[in-house]
């Protein structure tokens, strides 16, 4: 690559009921030049995340993507020159940023109230500041943590459990204590569960029926149900389970993305009165300020081998739109990411 070039992947029409690659352009042109109060940022890995679809089709407010413009997403790369106050080159930084190998950026999402570019610590990987120290390991630790509250022997449920968000909270419950068993789809991924993962139970949606398999595995009920994929069947069948004082983390609804018509919600409420349950969401910025507690606590099980960091890692710029249809397609396991290049 010329470190002259700016290779890009641009929004070429709102996306339908799959990721395509006509969906985006591929076009090269100069690298930008910079003005006072910004600063070019060498893209080196790219987070895939099921939300970026909301802010392709123009669901994300004021932070839309125009048709036209690079495709948006998190990523984590260097400095190469700054006119920015508190960045230098060198520096390694993850935010957000385009599709691109180089991308300019003023330290913040658009707006000032947006989240900042955050600097990466030199003894931290920027593919684990994109996943498990990041938006994904967050999710997942406030989600079960301090949404969930898991107490020792309770049984917690996750679906999309080998997704990167589902695949970290499964097992930071297990490390809390709990029984946990996963939904997935796709023998490779169940026994994944099983074997790397080390969950108590798995059930793969997509041969195995549900309901008699959380009977099975969860014969006096579920205490604690993460929902990470939208898909209402799936929630209905853990809320007929749902324990007295049990808890439903909302957590994601990636079904609902790309989908023509809204997928049939959840028609089980009644449990959620009769057992005196609740249901609650988890936005991850939320818990900002305690960011630094849930990475202590995430470093320290990865280093004692109790959690291991999943990722399913493409390589290569131009291979971006296969990555990103992998999310929706329930093809990658662990926290899905493009490498773009060493440095």
């Amino acid at each position: 690559m010329s470190p002259d070039i700016n290779r890009r992947w641009i929004l070429a029409k709102h996306i339908g009921g799959r990721i395509e690659t006509s969906d985006f352009r591929w076009v090269e042109s100069p690298v930008p030049n910079l003005e006072n109060g910004q600063m070019l940022v060498r893209n080196l890995w790219l987070s895939m995340d099921p939300t970026q679809v909301l802010f392709a089709n123009g669901d994300g407010g004021e932070l839309s993507i125009p048709l036209g413009a690079a495709m948006q997403c998190t990523a984590a790369g260097r400095v190469v020159e700054s006119r920015l106050p508190g960045f230098q080159t060198g520096d390694l930084v993850q935010g957000w940023s385009g599709w691109e190998d180089f991308t300019v950026s003023n330290g913040r999402r658009g707006r000032a109230e947006d989240p900042a570019v955050q600097k990466v610590p030199g003894d931290t990987s920027l593919n684990l500041a994109l996943g498990t120290y990041g938006a994904t390991g967050m999710a997942a630790y406030f989600g079960v943590v301090d949404v969930g509250r898991p107490k020792e022997g309770e049984v917690f449920v996750v679906d999309s459990a080998a997704g990167g968000v589902g695949s970290v909270a499964g097992q930071i419950a297990r490390i809390l204590g709990c029984r946990v068993i996963g939904i997935t789809s796709g023998q490779e991924r169940r026994d994944w569960l099983l074997h790397e993962l080390r969950f108590d139970g798995a059930i793969d949606r997509g041969t195995e029926n549900v309901e008699e398999r959380l009977d099975a595995l969860c014969p006096d009920g579920i205490d604690i149900f993460f929902f990470n994929s939208g898909v209402g069947p799936v929630l209905d069948a853990a809320l007929a389970r749902i324990r007295r004082f049990g808890r439903v983390v909302l957590c994601g609804v990636t079904s609902f993305y790309l989908a023509k018509e809204s997928p049939p919600g959840p028609k089980n409420l009644v449990p959620l009165i009769m057992k005196r349950a609740r249901m609650e969401g988890v936005l991850h910025w939320e818990y900002a300020d305690r960011f630094g507690e849930a990475r202590e606590r995430i470093g320290s099980w990865i280093r004692s081998d109790q959690l291991k960091s999943p990722e399913d890692v493409i390589v290569g710029l131009e291979r971006a739109p296969e990555a990103l249809a992998r999310v929706f397609a329930g093809a990658n396991r662990g926290k899905q990411l493009v490498k773009i290049a060493d440095s």
